[in-house]
Order: C-alpha cells, then sequence, then structure tokens
C-alpha cells in the first residue's frame, strides 16, 4: 500500500515537485462577493486543543501523546504502533528506510537519510514495528503528520493537520495496519483541536473510506511550441538568470506571498527550498539538470520565479523538451513574461507543465488553444473532523441559509448543521437536532462536503452521482450559490 506521496521525494530526480500557478488567480482567490471589503483579510484560526500540563497541544504537536485506540488494536496483531523522535538518528534512519521503500524508491545513502531527518524531523513521525521481523529496527507501516496552515476562500488562514509518507510494507498488507493509521491520524487531530485533515496521495482508491474528498485538482500541459502564436501582454520587466541557490534564498517569501491570497495553497516548510532546488543531497546529479529564473519589475521587486529543466533531443536537437518544475508569481505580467519565456525557448518543440491550476490562464495566451494538451486530476484531498470550525473559517459568495445533514461512519462530524451566512460572507454553523423545514438542505457523506469545502466542486455534480442529494427541491444550487470560488482553487504543493 503505498499513499500520500511525500513531498522530498519530489524533490529529487525524476520526482522534483512540479506546481505551476497564475498571478491575478493567486491574489484574488477570495470566493467573498464581488467588492465584499473583507475579502483580502487574513483570519487565522488557532487550534483550540491542549493537554495534561495546561501545554499548548499544537506547539508540542510531536510529543502528543499516541492514539490508544490504534495501538490497542495493533497491539492485538503482535505489532507496535509508536512515535518516533527525530534525535534517535539511527531509528529516523530506519523509519525512512522503509518510507522511501514503500514509495519504491531506491535504496538511500547515510548521507540522504540524514538530509531527510534535517528536513523533516520537525513532523510528528510515526511507525508501527514487528519485533518478530528479521529487520526488527525497520518499521513495517510509517506516516507523518504537521499541522500547517491551508488557505480557504476569503483568503482565510485555516490550521489543518497535514499528514504524509503513508506506507504499508507489501509484505505486511491487509492485516489493518492503513486503517489504524489514518483513524489513529484523525483521532490525534481531533484531540489536538485541528478541525480539518489535508494530505495528497499517490493512490486515490484509499482515502475516501476515512472520510476524505477531493478539494483540489490539478492539470498536466503539454504545449506545441510550434502551434504558439503569443496572444498574450508584453510585460516591461525583466526575467533573468539566477543559480539555484539564489532561487532557493529567495523562493521562501515570494511562495508565502503566493500562498496566503490563493484558496488552496498551504504551508511550505523550511528545508523544502534547496532540496526543491537540489542543492542539498542530490547525490544522483539531478539537481544539476535543474535550471533557475526570476522575473523582476521595473521598479525592482521580485514577482515571479521558477525552476525548469530539459530533456530530449537525442534525435532532433532542435526538439527539445523544457519542463516547468516550479513556478510561483504574484503578478499578470510575471506570469505573463515567465510562460512567454518558455515558449519562445531556443530549440524547444514542447514545453510541459504538470500540476497546474485547471484554469491555467496560459491556455488563453497561445493563439491556439489546441497547442495545448490536456489532462486532469485530482490533488488535495481534505478531510473535516469539525464541521462547525471548518466551516465557519471560509467566507462564502453570497447571503443565504442551507441545511447539512452529515454522515460520518467515524463521528468526527457526524450531524445536522444549519449555515447562515451575512451579506457580508461571513458564515454561522449550528448543530441542531433537526433541520428546519422551509430551509434549502442537503444530505451527505463527509468526504462529499469535505470536497466542496474549497469551492471547487460543484454541488449539482455530486447530486447528479448520487453523493448529495436534495432534501429541498433546488437546494445544491443554493448550495452552488454560497460556496462557489473564482478562479478555482489551486492545486498547491505535494506534501
Amino acid at each position: 500500500m503505498r499513499s500520500a506521496l511525500p513531498a522530498y521525494l519530489h524533490a529529487y530526480a525524476d520526482s522534483v515537485t512540479r506546481s505551476t500557478l497564475g498571478p491575478t488567480r493567486q491574489r484574488h482567490r477570495t470566493g467573498a462577493r464581488s467588492g465584499a471589503p473583507r475579502q483580502n483579510v487574513l483570519r487565522s484560526r488557532a487550534p483550540r486543543g491542549t493537554y495534561a500540563g495546561g501545554m499548548s497541544a499544537v506547539e508540542d504537536f510531536t510529543r502528543f501523546p499516541i492514539d490508544e485506540t490504534s495501538r490497542a488494536r495493533l497491539a492485538e496483531s503482535g505489532l507496535r504502533y509508536e512515535t518516533l523522535e527525530a534525535s534517535d538518528v539511527a531509528g529516523f534512519a530506519a523509519w525512512a528506510r522503509a518510507d522511501l521503500r514503500g514509495f519504491l524508491a531506491a535504496e538511500p545513502s547515510e548521507k540522504y537519510l540524514e538530509g531527510m531527518r534535517a528536513s523533516l524531523g520537525y513532523r510528528r513521525t510515526t511507525g508501527v514495528w514487528d519485533d518478530s521481523a528479521p529487520q526488527a529496527d525497520e518499521p513495517v507501516a510509517t506516516t507523518s503528520s504537521w499541522p500547517a496552515e491551508l488557505t480557504l476562500p476569503g483568503c482565510t488562514q485555516l490550521r489543518v493537520w497535514a499528514i504524509s509518507s503513508v506506507t504499508v510494507s507489501q509484505a505486511r498488507r491487509r492485516r489493518g495496519i492503513a486503517r489504524n493509521l489514518l483513524e489513529g491520524e484523525l483521532r490525534t487531530a481531533a484531540a489536538l483541536g485541528i478541525p480539518l485533515a489535508a494530505l495528497t496521495v499517490s493512490e486515490s482508491t484509499i482515502y475516501g473510506r476515512f472520510g476524505f474528498g477531493p478539494a483540489t485538482f490539478a492539470s498536466n500541459l503539454s504545449i506545441d511550441t510550434r502551434r504558439v502564436r503569443w496572444s498574450g501582454p508584453t510585460p516591461s520587466g525583466r526575467v533573468d538568470d539566477v543559480t539555484r541557490e539564489q532561487w532557493a534564498g529567495q523562493i521562501a517569501g515570494l511562495f508565502d506571498s503566493v500562498r496566503t491570497s490563493t484558496v488552496g495553497e498551504i504551508e511550505g516548510w523550511d528545508g523544502m527550498w534547496p532540496r526543491l532546488a537540489g542543492t542539498v543531497h542530490d547525490e544522483e546529479g539531478e539537481g544539476k539538470k535543474l535550471r533557475a529564473v526570476t522575473y523582476t519589475s521595473e521598479s525592482g521587486e521580485l514577482q515571479g520565479a521558477a525552476l525548469f529543466k530539459y530533456e530530449g533531443g537525442d534525435h532532433d536537437y532542435a526538439s527539445h523538451t523544457l519542463s516547468v518544475e516550479f513556478l510561483r508569481t504574484v503578478s499578470d505580467d510575471a506570469y505573463a513574461a515567465l510562460w512567454r519565456f518558455f515558449l519562445e525557448a531556443d530549440l524547444v518543440s514542447t514545453v510541459k507543465a504538470e500540476h497546474v491550476a485547471v484554469d491555467e490562464p496560459v491556455r488563453w495566451m497561445l493563439g491556439d488553444q489546441r497547442a495545448a494538451t490536456v489532462t486532469t486530476t485530482d490533488h488535495q484531498w481534505l478531510r473535516i473532523l469539525d464541521a462547525k470550525a471548518a466551516l465557519e473559517a471560509r467566507s462564502y459568495a453570497s447571503p443565504g441559509v442551507l441545511g447539512l445533514e452529515v454522515e460520518d461512519a467515524l463521528g468526527f462530524a457526524d450531524g445536522a448543521f444549519l449555515l447562515t451566512v451575512a451579506s457580508d460572507g461571513v458564515g454561522r454553523v449550528e448543530a441542531v437536532e433537526r433541520l428546519p423545514e422551509e430551509v434549502p438542505a442537503v444530505r451527505l457523506r463527509v468526504d462529499a462536503l469535505s470536497s466542496l469545502l474549497l469551492g471547487g466542486v460543484a454541488p449539482a455534480a455530486l447530486r447528479a452521482a448520487g453523493v448529495l442529494s436534495e432534501l429541498t427541491e433546488g437546494a445544491s444550487a443554493q448550495a452552488a450559490r454560497l460556496l462557489r470560488v473564482s478562479p478555482e482553487p489551486a492545486p498547491g504543493i505535494w506534501y
């Protein structure tokens, strides 16, 4: 079983994180009504959880007790479920080897493992061990988790429980290990007072059973540059080559500006940027293939940064493929300038960009829409644990009332809820015994509600698919009026 592909695998070799996004889309992904005065206000919702001793649970999340229910269930099968301290060098290395094996990676060097520990050791690292196994020090299952900010409609920041590195050894499948890992993570998040869990997945068939639903989607673009006739703007700023070290030093601030104004983006981490640029622990030398560029406005402001590489050209040197590995911009000018730089590159016949927004603006700048071949896939999955806190954290597109009957097999968000949205886009949620008969209302599972949270999924589509049912006629249209956002939520980074 392999799932929740960890971001460090995307920062090496063929797994470099690929994520490109547009400009104004980042500045105005609000979901609030046009002209609403609060649309760019950041509202941070701090977790409520505390535990013994009064210490903030999230501040000390790595030492939060292991979930007792999952521990007891796994113990019945002779398995040991524990967290691991990053200070345990040998233990972390064994955990990391198991994690990498779960994603079919090659055997790592000690230097590589130490790089993982330095970059990812801040997370709550969890494993399942079989003490009777020949390699008893190496876990048969892994997961890691940490609190991170996710941008919701209205550009509000909600603390979520990010989950990654979910693996189960091929030799230990079908023993309920994955279920106990995931349910343990959800109970831990709920105990910490975190209302939403989030992950990115490598296998999309796993997580629905735990109440996760796809909430952001990504497109892959392949553009035939021979058909492109640039029809976008011609900005007056400048595109410059920079070293990968310079790029890694500049991207964090730029990314944070983008993240906090882009629905669907989640917080990055300090060790992410040098790994992404291939400037550390690049033992395969793949980072040397990457090139870095920036866009600076006429006034000298850094407004965009990208990583890309060239591939192919073996049989026809004028037909290389330029692969855009990472792109973030904070202005229309930066977006247009960097895309034009890619599309007009010499000796290139194809430009590829994986993991871009579903409504990526560059398609309108090509002069020929059919120059681009587009495929779409799910990307970030969310799981609501506290319906009131999650729904109140975002803003809404119009005023109104909506009743929600939520079915949650694990019990976290089960119940009836009345959402009331004021004229300023602020929503208030009340848990009720029964929904008023005159209120537009829908019945849906928690995975469907989680998919709807960011506004990128159409309630009518879920109704047609039988995932959402109307308790009152026209209720799905009312849900759409309240929940819609424009542009679409961004895919967000891999993590």
